[in-house]
This record gives C-alpha cells, structure tokens and sequence, in this order.
C-alpha cells in the first residue's frame, strides 16, 4: 500500500469536479445549452507549469488535424525546452476538451478530459478527469526538437503518418491532489478542475518511488469491491458502483526525429519528423454508474 486513503468511497473515485448548475429557464424561455469548457475550464491558463510561471520560453505549434472519426479540428502544440515539457490540446467535435503534457524531468504523462454533460440525463456542465502514467522517452520527440519545429502550410489537413497501437490502462490508484507537485509541477494547474479524480497505477507509481516521490502523493482505489464488478456500459442502475472506462485518442503528435544522408556531410542528420496517432483507455472504479454515463452499449 503506497498511501492511506482519508477519503471515504464515496467521495473518491468521483470522476471529476462538477461545473456549475445552469439557471432554470423561466416561463416561455428556451433553455440555454450548457456554455463549453474554455482551454482551462477557469481562469486559469492551459499548461502553465511551474517552469512557465518563472518565465521560461514556450513555442506554440498550430496545426489542423484530421481525427480518427474523418473531422478536422485544430490542435495546438506547445514545447517549453528550458522546463523540458511538451503539450498538446485539442477540442473533439461534440465540445470536449482534451489535454496531454508530456514532462520530461520528472518522467510523467498526463492526460485531461473536459466532458460536455447533458443536461437532459441529469449530468452538470461538463466532467473533468486526469490520467497520469510513465513517459518512457521513444514516445515523443524531445521538446527541444519540438521547439523548433514550423510548418509551410498552416491550412494543411494533417493526418498521421503511423497509427501507433491502442493501448488500456487499469487505473487502481488515485493521486492526492494536494501533493500532486511532488510528481510533477504541472499537475497542479492542468488537473485543478479533476482534483477529486486524478488516477494512476501501481506500476508506473512503483516507479517514480525509485526516483524519490514521497508515496503519499498516492491513495488506493477500492479493488473489486464486489466480486465480478460490471463494467458500467453493462450496469442499468445509476446508482450502483462499476468499472468505468474513458477512451481518447492523440490525433497527431511528433513520435520520431528522421534522420538524412548526404554526400556532403559525413554523418547523418536531422530534416524531419514523422507524425503518429495513438489511442487510449483508461478503467477507473466509481461508485456509481450515474458518474460514468458516456461508457454505454454502441
């Protein structure tokens, strides 16, 4: 066990703060749709990070991408060399806001969702979860490389050049919010609006022990609290608990540097990258189905 878990079940395992509830429509209004999240969900700036904070240079990266459903959105890339940090955020076509942060001192990924409730199944204004796992250094380019990059034609479609393999992740930790800088200074500012559900895993947690994370940035999830819990796309009742499951998708991203030869230089050198897509799921107990109403039956 890597921390004592003060919270009660019913209070950890939320997936994600709740926004704030509209207003009733009065008598012959028409009901106003809940307003999205912006990049941050608050006033607070995306990605701001301790390094960021202190002034170190950023360089953004706009580019419009093609998803895997066929649409196109914009994504913004973000690489801060001086903190070693890249990332990335997209807005998926049905409002939700996605968010990657790839920190490269302290060997940590962490993913953000924003989700769009509706308001007609009973949901708040939108949902916030955060998933933390090991960033092994072959997965992305370096942010110094990242740095540098410019494109020739901003209105270009981008469509990645490699699909990576999808990859499922069981989630059986969560992260103390609180102490959350200990693992790395972006948490705090990019999972302020998750800070009830920010999840990981033993195994990427045994690692970052080994390299002097206090374990009490880590609570244990409730594990198979009944015996055979259901996945929540198979449970009826919104009340009762189960394994709920988040997918989401890096629609392009710089994986790999590619490397030239010329006659004219003896050694080979960099001119390129190549672009990748990759997705993934995350399973996560909750304590009630209500909490996890996107995971349904297609």
């Amino acid at each position: 066990m890597l921390g004592h878990n003060k919270e009660t079940e019913g209070t950890r395992g939320r997936p994600g703060r709740r926004g704030r509830s509209e207003r009733e429509p009065r008598a012959g209004e028409e009901p106003q749709p809940p307003a999205p999240p912006s990049s941050s969900g608050s006033r607070r700036r995306p990605f701001k990070g301790a390094e960021r904070a202190q002034g170190a240079r950023a360089a953004e990266l706009r580019v419009r991408v093609r998803l895997p459903d066929g649409q196109v959105t914009e994504e913004s890339l973000q690489a801060d060399s001086d903190g070693d940090s890249i990332s990335l955020e997209l807005r998926k076509p049905d409002g939700t806001l996605l968010s990657f942060i790839a920190d490269f001192k302290k060997d940590v990924k962490i993913f953000r969702a924003l989700i769009l409730g509706e308001l007609e199944k009973g949901q708040s204004q939108f949902q916030a979860l955060c998933f933390l796992s090991r960033l092994h250094r072959n997965e992305i380019i370096p942010s110094e490389a990242m740095a540098k990059l410019r494109q020739k034609n901003p209105r270009a479609v981008r469509q990645a050049e490699e699909v990576r393999g999808p990859e499922l992740l069981r989630m059986d930790l969560a992260v103390n919010f609180t102490l959350g800088a200990l693992l790395s200074p972006h948490l705090r500012n990019v999972c302020a609006e998750a800070a009830e559900a920010i999840y990981a895993r033993q195994e990427d947690a045994h690692f970052w022990l080994e390299q002097g994370v206090d374990g009490a940035v880590f609570e244990p999830l409730p594990r198979d609290p009944e015996p055979g819990l259901a996945r929540c796309r198979q449970v009826g009742e919104h009340g009762k608990p189960c394994v709920c499951r988040y997918t989401l998708s890096l629609a392009w991203y710089p994986c790999l540097l590619k490397y030239c030869h010329s006659h004219e230089r003896p050694a080979p050198y960099k001119c390129g990258i190549r672009s990748c897509q990759k997705s993934y799921s995350f399973d996560f107990y909750v304590p009630q189905r209500q909490l996890c109403l996107w995971d349904e039956d297609p």
